[in-house]
């Protein structure tokens, strides 16, 4: 009782420190192009959101930015231990491509994880192939996890236990979706809690441009 009496009160900071990195983010983005409504954050060409990264796939393969050239991807930074927010994250971008059927193919559903510590590449892969086989799940080094999340103005932080030996932390981190144009260039972002036909009419606008 004592063990779940602690993780209620981390996963209460988790969540209150969670909704303080998404006012550092929206501080962040506002430096560099406008906020609209709902959460959307539209390209104005002034938007510094994105970049190279190189990561490690499924099979151990290094996978780039550039391995994607010619698709949209969809990103979103988290990790496989998260409680509630990455699952109700992944779960709507997988309905979302639900709803585009067959646009869906342009489309990559990237998810980047935040904890490299545990969240091998293989961990990653088994993940997703569970959540929706679209996805490709990618781990990295801590400096390699670093880059991509400063490139796309990421924030995370591991929520200290008060007891050394748990294994069971949590991390912090904004929750955002990124959509990605075919030559790798932000267009925007979903904040937490967009609904998968939101998301889907949404990317559809962008792909039926």
């Amino acid at each position: 009782m004592k063990r779940r009496t602690k993780f209620v009160a981390v996963l209460a900071l988790l969540l209150a420190m969670t909704a303080a990195g998404g006012l550092i983010f929206s501080y962040l983005v506002r430096q560099n192009g406008p906020i609209m409504g709902g959460g959307e954050v539209t390209n104005s060409g002034k938007a510094d959101i994105g970049g190279p990264f190189t990561l490690t796939g499924p099979g151990g393969k290094r996978i780039s930015d550039t391995d994607f050239r010619g698709k949209y991807m969809l990103v979103y930074f988290g990790y496989t231990f998260c409680p509630d927010i990455c699952p109700a994250s992944l779960q709507a971008m997988s309905e979302a491509l639900d709803l585009l059927d067959a646009q869906a193919d342009k489309v990559q559903p990237i998810f980047i994880t935040v904890d490299p510590s545990r969240d091998t590449p293989e961990q990653m892969a088994s993940y997703v192939s569970g959540l929706d086989p679209r996805f490709i799940g990618l781990s990295g080094s801590p400096q390699d996890t670093a880059k991509a999340a400063k490139a796309y103005r990421v924030y995370y932080a591991r929520v200290e236990s008060t007891d050394p030996s748990d294994e069971y932390y949590l991390i912090d981190h904004s929750a955002y979706i990124y959509l990605m144009g075919p030559d790798g260039a932000f267009i925007r972002v979903f904040s937490y809690g967009t609904s998968p036909r939101d998301m889907a009419e949404d990317i559809a606008k962008v792909l039926n441009r």
